[in-house]
């Protein structure tokens, strides 16, 4: 902790500097982002894949988790060509939630495990499934639903990636479900910290699990008024650089509406980082968990 407070300090010292900082050019990787029905059913709606395409080359992303309500939103995204010649790499999960009722009750309801086994049977037009979720549990206890128990073993026994939209509580319920007790296991924390957890809660759940990823999307307290990173998150990111993604969360049409500022935004403040450390959290982490190219 001592360390922690030196390198906070630190950092805000240089926080004049960084407000001149350039905007980071590079390669973007979006590590959550949904298609929902209400953005596309298949048949209508306000963003087919036709305009999903060009926000996304618009924004320099590079490629995308995708998870959707249903699940055939990321099934449409993973067999567009268009995606594929535009070089977007479309990484897809398996969500658990084939409704909005879906959202209470999937942790203790068996039909979602069948649902899961069969999708990643079934697999998708990029390929097989890479992750599950993500998943909300508004109440942390229950993580320790009998389905949310058995998705955590089955991801850590099938190298599957887990994205998780739960509070600090939840992380350490869930991790105790796999079989290695979290040391193995890949769970990216949507909106890091949301629910309220300090900073210095998430630097110890960081130290406690190494497969443990931020992601930065709807994350109170990011941002300062400069549009650069705040003090103590910046010295947080500083000190574990390969472990932080950045996410558009398009799980409303308003989302998707804004996507383009929404990711120069993650832009601003990436330039106010080190070259090397922006590089890994726009792009190098998230292509990482997955074995993809660090140079699209």
């Amino acid at each position: 902790m001592r360390q922690f407070k030196a390198l906070l300090a630190i950092v805000a010292g240089v926080l004049s500097a960084q407000a001149w900082a350039a905007d980071y050019t590079g390669p973007l990787f979006d590590a959550h982002l949904h298609y929902n029905v209400e953005a596309w059913d298949g048949k209508t709606g306000p963003h087919p894949p036709a305009d999903v395409l060009a926000r996304l080359q618009a924004s320099g992303v590079r490629a995308i988790v995708a998870n959707s309500r249903p699940n055939a939103g990321s099934l449409a995204l993973a067999a567009l060509p268009q995606m594929r010649d535009a070089g977007i790499a479309v990484v897809p999960f398996v969500r658990l939630y084939r409704n909005r009722a879906d959202y209470s009750s999937w942790f203790r309801d068996e039909t979602i495990y069948d649902m899961v086994l069969a999708e990643l049977a079934r697999g998708t037009g990029s390929g097989p499934y890479r992750g599950i979720g993500e998943f909300h549990l508004y109440d942390s206890a229950n993580a320790d639903g009998p389905v949310a128990q058995k998705l955590m073993a089955l991801a850590e026994q099938r190298n599957l990636v887990v994205l998780a939209h739960v509070d600090d509580v939840a992380i350490d319920l869930l991790m105790a479900h796999t079989p290695s007790k979290g040391q193995k296991v890949r769970l990216i924390w949507a909106h890091t910290g949301i629910g309220g957890a300090p900073v210095e809660r998430v630097d110890a759940l960081m130290a406690r699990y190494p497969g443990l990823v931020g992601e930065l999307s709807y994350r109170p307290g990011l941002v300062c008024d400069d549009n650069q990173l705040c003090p103590a998150w910046r010295a947080l990111l500083l000190k574990y650089p390969t472990r932080f993604v950045v996410g558009s969360d398009t799980w409303v049409n308003q989302r998707w509406q804004h996507y383009e500022s929404l990711m120069q935004g993650y832009r601003t403040w990436l330039g106010g980082l080190p070259a090397d450390v922006a590089r890994k959290i726009a792009w190098d982490n998230g292509a990482g968990l997955f074995g993809m190219p660090s140079r699209p």
